[in-house]
């Protein structure tokens, strides 16, 4: 799916106003100008839920990163059709959604993905619009954009503890395009891109999805790849890798500028995958072990949980400087390919190797607990191949994710634009 471009142009004619600079033709006026109904939900509805039933949305379903509100953990109630309540704050496709106690401002519209009858509670007020001047699906994206979000986010630095009263979601400020065409395009703009954004985020999860059912198939041999039948040996880690440890190396060692590559032990946690293709530290420190390419790293110590200890990187460079705290695993020649050994070790291993980590304050591993570890050896060949697989499903999804990130950054510079009129969208000639 791809964001269409519409015609545009730039800004031309502007005024300084309450929210800032708009188009001099735009309305900076409250919502209740134009005479929405205005409501919440009630208290009362616990007596109401439900297994099944109507949506009932609360604010968790709501998000500041988009409109829509997340189908997913709702809770159902079973209102009788003559409730006056349940009459009042029914909602309908087309209706604003505002959280209007404690996090205030976090913008939600009704679609046709919500199944109706559905409602809301105490914590988020509805508005809906009759009058034909006003496209709500603009009014949403308006009041989710930066300009209203600063005057939502200054009530609530103000103190705004008991919220926002139905009168004080009346008088909150819109910048209204003069014609329900031209806020419809920059509605249909936005929702355009949205949808890439959802289309993208969905394909990265059911790739993270595949990637994790390869992981557990392939690194315990349920699955085999094509052309690989024999039976996997059981080795002991010590026997078929050197265990040693890194040395020296803090962090106020390390610079931009250093003439030598080096890995700290935290970088194991926050920087580093399973395979370290390019070293980003740097330091002019003579302190830290040397590499050998196919090095497998494992941390040595958190003030978390042993679980955390249980990551191991296979580092493809050699003359790279390792810092304290750092176990390093360098398999014989003929023992393990790194990449596979890594991935083996964080994945297969995870829960074992986190039961030999000690301590309470600090959590240590030490490479005494990883040489005494039970690996399965398959053949050189295929753990060489059951690595390219999971590097290539790992570039596949990193792929995705520089995708999703510039597809964010080009929403939000988009709704930066239409919503302050600095791009006017017409019509196609």
């Amino acid at each position: 799916m791809e964001v269409r471009e519409p015609s545009a142009r730039y800004l031309r004619a502007v005024r300084r106003t309450e929210l800032g600079e708009f188009p001099a033709d735009w309305k900076i006026v409250p919502l209740g100008t134009f005479e929405p109904f205005i409501t919440s939900g009630s208290r009362g509805w616990a007596a109401y839920y439900s297994d099944i039933g109507a949506t009932f949305l609360r604010i968790t379903n709501l998000s500041r990163s988009r409109i829509y509100p997340s189908l997913e953990d709702l809770r159902y109630v079973a209102v009788p059709p003559d409730n006056s309540e349940g009459i009042r704050t029914a909602l309908k496709s087309g209706d604003v959604l505002i959280s209007i106690t404690a996090d205030i401002g976090i913008i939600g519209l009704v679609t046709d993905e919500v199944d109706l009858p559905a409602y809301i509670n105490q914590h988020i007020a509805l508005v809906r619009f009759a009058d034909e001047e006003v496209e709500s699906r603009y009014v949403a994206y308006f009041l989710a954009g930066a300009a209203a979000q600063r005057r939502f986010k200054s009530m609530t630095d103000a103190g705004a503890k008991a919220g926002m009263s139905l009168t004080g979601v009346r008088e909150v400020l819109a910048a209204i395009p003069p014609t329900k065409a031209e806020q419809g395009a920059i509605a249909d703009a936005l929702a355009d891109a949205d949808a890439l954004i959802d289309s993208l985020e969905q394909l990265l999860t059911k790739k993270r999805q595949i990637k994790q059912g390869a992981i557990g198939e392939l690194l315990t041999g349920k699955r085999r790849l094509p052309g690989f039948d024999g039976e996997w040996e059981m080795k002991r880690l010590g026997e078929m890798a050197g265990l040693m440890k890194g040395s020296g190396l803090s962090k106020d060692a390390t610079t931009a500028s250093g003439r030598r590559k080096c890995v700290l032990y935290g970088e194991l946690f926050t920087t580093y995958g399973q395979v370290i293709h390019d070293v980003v530290g740097r330091t002019n420190s003579s302190d830290g072990l040397v590499s050998i390419s196919g090095d497998v790293l494992v941390p040595g110590s958190t003030t978390t949980d042993g679980i955390d200890l249980a990551t191991a990187s296979a580092l493809l460079e050699s003359g790279v400087a390792l810092g304290g705290d750092i176990n390093i695993i360098r398999p014989k020649a003929d023992a393990f390919d790194s990449c596979f050994l890594a991935n083996y070790l964080t994945h297969a291993k995870k829960r074992e190797i986190a039961e030999r980590a000690q301590g309470t304050t600090i959590v240590h591993l030490y490479g005494r607990d990883l040489s005494d570890l039970w690996l399965h050896q398959p053949s050189l060949v295929e753990q060489g191949a059951i690595a390219q697989v999971l590097s290539d499903m790992e570039a596949e999804i990193a792929t995705i994710e520089a995708r999703l990130t510039k597809a964010r950054a080009i929403k939000q510079a988009m709704a930066q634009a239409l919503l302050t009129g600095h791009i006017r969208l017409m019509e196609s000639t």
